[in-house]
């Protein structure tokens, strides 16, 4: 598909913002931004979280924050559905929506048509195009006003958008859009074969921003790290997992792993990640007799997150695919500890292989499989020399092959934008 040069402010929806767990949006904005786009945030959600990345603070895009939930800023909302009864698309948005709201009766759909009238009618004249960040709700919201405008959009799928929306949505927003991005190969496939062509859907890793993120000075050149193998009550290996306590994480499976390793070898654990499961994670961990050898630090600034990753002996994330299907892309948590020689240890779900390959740049089990990952933990907690060719060989990889400017490079093609490499020439 070829893309003309904007001409204007592209209104970028996204669930919430700004977001901890969802640094690759925001690094993707400030590409963008760096590029000469002029972008304009809308927010379904206000932040939760008072802790905020470095990034953030240089984003200068403007942020509005539409009505959270309708009842909460009655006045504008109705302001803005008398409003756009007047746009000369509004019976379009009508129609699909109802069309919609007959296959999910839900509040939430009701919502979404109310932040989509806000949002239609308080565009600033210079809106080109709308642009979501996931392909459910926030799609939701910018494909009705859309429509209400008579703007194209366009949307970027990541992960629980992509395995939890209902195939007939998924369709009809494939269809509509212009085009979708996503960020895996394995979510690229899928979505190719819902799409009217297959050419409407792109793959754009989300990469890495490597002058964010230098290898530690004291790894450097060899990423020879401490060669700690979990004998020494005093010295016990230290593991890191970086994740939401949600259940397609796999944190109950990992702390049943913990639970099954020998008791003459040693280790502490650290996570860091929000998430609704975090209390029972901690109260079954203790019931394992573990809770004295693991912390939860919750949610953390990308700085305490790449401290962390250098400190550590080994990053294990037990990825698996939940009970309603949602599951992992590629988690940018992987590349971020490859960046840095730490080893790895994950499953093989969705996109994880795209990024290790199994005993080259680190080591895969199969997903729900305590035993397996208990088996590979103490391997690994036992055999510093792997951990470090398996650091080496991730970082060599993640640094070659998952660069930032390649995918914004795609976004930027699609945007209209000159590309790195043509502006180069």
């Amino acid at each position: 598909m070829t893309s003309t040069a904007p001409t204007g402010t592209i209104a970028v929806v996204v669930k919430g913002y700004p977001r901890l767990s969802e640094t690759f949006i925001a690094q993707e904005i400030h590409a963008l931004q760096q590029r000469g786009l002029p972008l304009h945030l809308y927010s379904l959600r206000r932040p939760t979280e008072t802790a905020t990345h470095p990034i953030h603070r240089e984003i200068t895009a403007p942020v509005t924050y539409l009505p959270e939930y309708l009842h909460e800023q009655p006045q504008r909302v109705l302001a803005a559905w008398r409003r756009a009864r007047q746009l000369p698309g509004y019976g379009a948005a009508w129609r699909v929506f109802r069309r919609d709201l007959a296959r999910e009766r839900s509040r939430n759909r009701l919502r979404r048509f109310g932040q989509a009238c806000v949002l239609a009618t308080e565009l600033p004249a210079g809106v080109t195009r709308l642009y979501a960040h996931f392909l459910h709700t926030p799609a939701s919201v910018a494909r009705y006003a859309a429509l209400m405008t008579g703007l194209p959009w366009c949307a970027s799928a990541h992960a629980k958008d992509i395995w939890t929306t209902p195939e007939w949505e998924k369709r009809e927003k494939l269809a509509a859009a212009d085009w979708v991005v996503t960020c895996s190969a394995v979510a690229r496939d899928h979505l190719a074969s819902l799409a009217p062509h297959p050419n409407k859907v792109s793959l754009a890793y989300h990469g890495l921003d490597f002058a964010r993120l230098p290898p530690p000075p004291q790894l450097s050149p060899t990423l020879a790290r401490p060669t700690r193998n979990g004998s020494a009550a005093a010295d016990p290996v230290l593991l890191l997992s970086v994740g939401r306590a949600v259940e397609k994480k796999g944190y109950d499976d990992l702390i049943d792993a913990l639970a099954r390793l020998p008791a003459d070898v040693h280790w502490r654990l650290v996570h860091i990640g929000g998430g609704e499961q975090a209390r029972s994670l901690a109260a079954q961990a203790s019931a394992r007799g573990l809770g004295d050898r693991i912390a939860w630090l919750g949610a953390q600034s990308q700085e305490r997150v790449l401290a962390e990753y250098r400190r550590a002996d080994l990053f294990v994330l037990a990825s698996r695919i939940a009970g309603n299907g949602d599951r992992d892309g590629l988690p940018n948590v992987l590349m971020e500890a490859q960046s840095q020689g730490l080893a790895c240890l994950s499953t093989t779900v969705s996109a994880i292989p795209e990024l290790i390959d199994h005993e080259a740049t680190g080591l895969l089990v199969a997903p729900g499989d305590p035993a397996a990952l208990a088996a590979a933990l103490n391997r690994l907690i036992r055999d510093p020399q792997t951990r470090a060719r398996l650091g080496d060989a991730g970082c060599r990889r993640v640094r070659a092959d998952f660069s930032l400017a390649a995918g914004i490079d795609t976004l930027a093609a699609r945007f209209g934008l000159a590309t790195t490499a043509a502006a180069a020439q």
